[in-house]
């Protein structure tokens, strides 16, 4: 009877135990959704810090609840109305001291979304308020967004070369014809550059023109927006000597992106974080470099779009274009067909 008591009250311990337990962990998980939310009553005198850790997009897609659990996360989706809508907000605002532009992590998006977001930080700075930038290497749509600003500091052992629009092409006729793989492809017309890594061991003339085309002018509009924003940065001989420029510099890329105007200041998250603190505000009790902030999401519940004047209906039409229904950041055929009679069928 002895032992059967004493099984009897191991359990009912390893019971008691696994009910505290988990009362604790639901009470941190309680604790973690309720800081999580946005409080526009944290929004105190500070810098606003945009850490765009991700790509700045029209519309996010649907973030999928079991990716996390798999560690297969894809890159963060920034509004691009949220982030212009903060920056326009901040233009007046006395509370906010400083605007940071944290790109170290931002993953681009499209030319025009980021122009959108560029022209938004332009405005800041020409309201007479700071915006500080910095990375540890900025990409070309990061840059465009830095340009924008006020400074622009990079990290000593990093910097900045710009590779232009377009990317690069795999073709794999010579390994498909060493191999001895016969490959069928049926195309109509000339401008059918999908299928040309199969039959092509190079771009053809088609397909050269037509990027030259697209590319060209997306990368014009790039430099006059640099050029327009950053006077003093010398982009066409970054562009067209980038061997020259870094050598010059004994291959220090950050050194020879500041002999050439690209950006301001050298100097590492330390440094940097010092120099925020001089126009925020140190944050007391933190370690050198710390500053007063004001979280994006704060900011956004204490600066909510404007509801006022006639109500107007927007489809946005975002990501890949899919046969069917789809939810946010995709264009299902469908879907946006559905919003486009809904839309006719209430007007007045």
């Amino acid at each position: 009877m002895k032992l059967v008591r004493g099984a009897w009250k191991l359990l009912v311990g390893i019971k008691d135990g696994l009910v505290l337990l988990f009362m604790l962990l639901f009470f941190i998980a309680l604790f973690a959704v309720l800081s999580a939310r946005p409080n526009p009553a944290a929004v105190k005198d500070g810098a606003l810090v945009l850490n765009i850790d991700g790509m700045i997009v029209e519309q996010p897609s649907e973030a999928d609840p079991f990716a996390a659990l798999g560690g297969n996360e894809g890159p963060r989706e920034h509004r691009m109305r949220d982030l212009v809508r903060a920056l326009d907000a901040a233009k007046g605002d006395a509370r906010v001291k400083v605007v940071v532009l944290d790109l170290d992590r931002f993953a681009g998006g499209y030319p025009a979304a980021v122009a959108e977001v560029g022209a938004a930080v332009a405005r800041v700075r020409a309201a007479g308020k700071p915006v500080l930038a910095y990375a540890t290497g900025y990409s070309d749509s990061g840059y465009l967004l830095a340009a924008n600003a006020s400074e622009i500091w990079v990290d000593p052992m990093g910097g900045t070369l710009f590779s232009g629009p377009g990317g690069s092409r795999l073709y794999y006729k010579g390994l498909i014809d060493k191999l001895g793989v016969t490959t069928h492809v049926y195309k109509v017309g000339k401008f059918k550059s999908a299928v040309e890594p199969y039959i092509l061991s190079g771009q053809s003339p088609e397909a050269k023109a037509a990027n030259e085309a697209l590319y060209g002018a997306i990368f014009g509009q790039w430099q006059e927006a640099i050029t327009k924003a950053r006077p003093k940065a010398k982009i066409a001989e970054t562009i067209a000597q980038p061997d020259a420029i870094v050598a010059a510099a004994n291959g220090d890329i950050a050194l020879a992106n500041e002999r050439m105007g690209l950006v301001d200041k050298r100097g590492d998250r330390l440094a940097f974080g010092k120099r925020v603190a001089e126009i925020a505000g140190a944050d007391a009790g933190k370690p050198a470099g710390s500053y007063k902030t004001i979280k994006l999401a704060n900011w956004l519940e204490a600066n909510p779009a404007p509801k006022s004047g006639d109500a107007i209906g927007v489809i946005t039409v975002a990501g890949e274009i899919v046969d069917g229904k789809a939810g946010p950041g995709t264009a299902g055929g469908d879907t946006v067909s559905g919003l486009l009679l809904k839309g006719l069928a209430g007007k007045k």
